[in-house]
């Protein structure tokens, strides 16, 4: 005899039969697949929540980074204003000439190094707030991702209590708080 006589029939293929002959209830099977979508979602905002959220943290480091270098000029800077101070107290209080124009040409010196160092702090201070304010837009997009995954995990929260209770108006509510998942995540996605 060959394995085409026989007819192997499972516990699966004898379910199927049975709901066709008596009337399928497609409810859980419906829900199961809206669980899964929801769960899909939700799993791509956690995703996207927890990028922005890293982005916000690197361009935080990046500001805290840039200040350090901001501070460390303006020490540079103030150091430089003591040497000019002191060349220029040289210069005031020196007899000789030749020592009192040396005195004036260093507190001279100090005073454009100064005046570069000045620039170079103020272009890192803007720059510490160029940062701050990436980070502060990352957090607020984190923000929105994070909402938008909560949503989905109470649609799903819900999607479970529908099976359990056989209350199909509840499905209303999880199209609800499904729907207010999707819009933060628009949002996010639209940088809003």
């Amino acid at each position: 005899m060959s394995s085409e006589e026989f007819d192997v029939r499972g516990v699966h293929d004898h379910a199927l039969e049975h709901a066709a002959e008596h009337g399928a209830d497609t409810l859980p099977g419906r829900v199961a697949v809206l669980s899964a979508v929801l769960a899909t979602l939700g799993a791509l905002m956690t995703f996207a929540g927890g990028d922005t959220q890293a982005k916000a943290q690197l361009f935080k480091n990046t500001a805290s980074i840039t200040k350090t270098k901001a501070n460390d000029e303006w020490n540079y800077y103030q150091a430089k204003g003591v040497k000019h101070n002191l060349a220029q107290f040289g210069a005031d209080t020196a007899t000789r000439a030749d020592r009192i124009q040396a005195y004036k040409s260093e507190a001279e010196r100090y005073r454009k190094e100064q005046a570069e160092i000045k620039a170079t702090a103020d272009k890192l201070e803007e720059q510490v707030k160029i940062w701050e304010e990436k980070s502060d837009e990352q957090m607020h997009l984190h923000h929105r991702w994070a909402v938008g995954a909560t949503a989905m995990q109470i649609a799903i929260a819900l999607s479970a209590i529908v099976l359990l209770s056989r209350k199909t108006w509840l499905l209303y509510g999880v199209g609800l708080v499904a729907l207010t998942g999707l819009a933060f995540g628009a949002m996010a996605l639209a940088g809003i």
